[in-house]
């Protein structure tokens, strides 16, 4: 068959704008995260990775699981409805991710240990400082976006005994809590407060990891 007669085959866009383009990304990143925690998740049971390896990467996916949910959280209001109709076969995922919300290792330590608590608040700490600075970096910098995860993250703090009250993560994120007290719920941070924000839980994040104790 001659070339000239071969038919013409057009590309087919799954977009047809910036808006759809970009919720179809999410929902890659959402199937690849999902994907990832499944096998993280068997490569735990199966002790192919150690608890220390384990539970950082646990921590890390849960936190980034949430703050996509945040974002998708019109055109993704079930998360399991989701797995359904991609036709993902993920259990330990979706346990991990939505029923549990926290690393196994987190999960399965013994209630009547006196560290059980501070091991799930430290978890949850990770997880709220984790979302948070994904979350501005994915330009999530209104107001009423910014403000409750740095209250989840203030409670979370508060919970961990170790640390003081004048501790440098709680000193920064009450002063930002308060600083977007005074604004509107639709204000945004302009791109300088931003960068200071990030800069600021960043900084926050890794004195908080320096302090705490070493694992045996």
């Amino acid at each position: 068959m001659e070339a000239s007669s071969m038919p013409n085959i057009s590309a087919v866009s799954l977009w047809s704008n910036k808006r759809e383009r970009e919720m179809f990304d999410n929902y890659a990143d959402l199937f690849a995260i999902i994907k990832t925690m499944e096998k993280l998740e068997k490569a735990y049971v199966r002790d192919i990775i150690s608890p220390a390896e384990y539970e950082p990467a646990c921590t890390k996916l849960i936190a980034q699981f949430k703050t996509l949910c945040t974002s998708l959280k019109d055109t993704v209001p079930d998360v399991e409805r989701f797995m359904i109709t991609y036709k993902m076969d993920c259990p330990a995922a979706l346990n991990r991710l939505v029923v549990s919300g926290v690393p196994a290792t987190v999960e399965h330590k013994s209630s009547s240990s006196s560290d059980s608590g501070s091991a799930v608040a430290v978890a949850e700490c990770v997880q709220h400082y984790i979302t948070a600075m994904d979350s501005l970096k994915l330009n999530m910098v209104a107001v009423d976006q910014v403000h409750p995860l740095l209250l989840d993250l203030l409670s979370s703090l508060n919970k961990v005994r170790m640390l003081s009250a004048d501790f440098e993560g709680k000193v920064k994120t009450r002063n930002w809590i308060a600083k977007l007290s005074r604004m509107g719920a639709a204000d945004e941070l302009n791109e300088q407060q931003a960068r200071q924000l990030l800069f600021d839980l960043d900084s926050s994040y890794n004195a908080f990891m320096n302090a705490l104790p070493n694992a045996s």
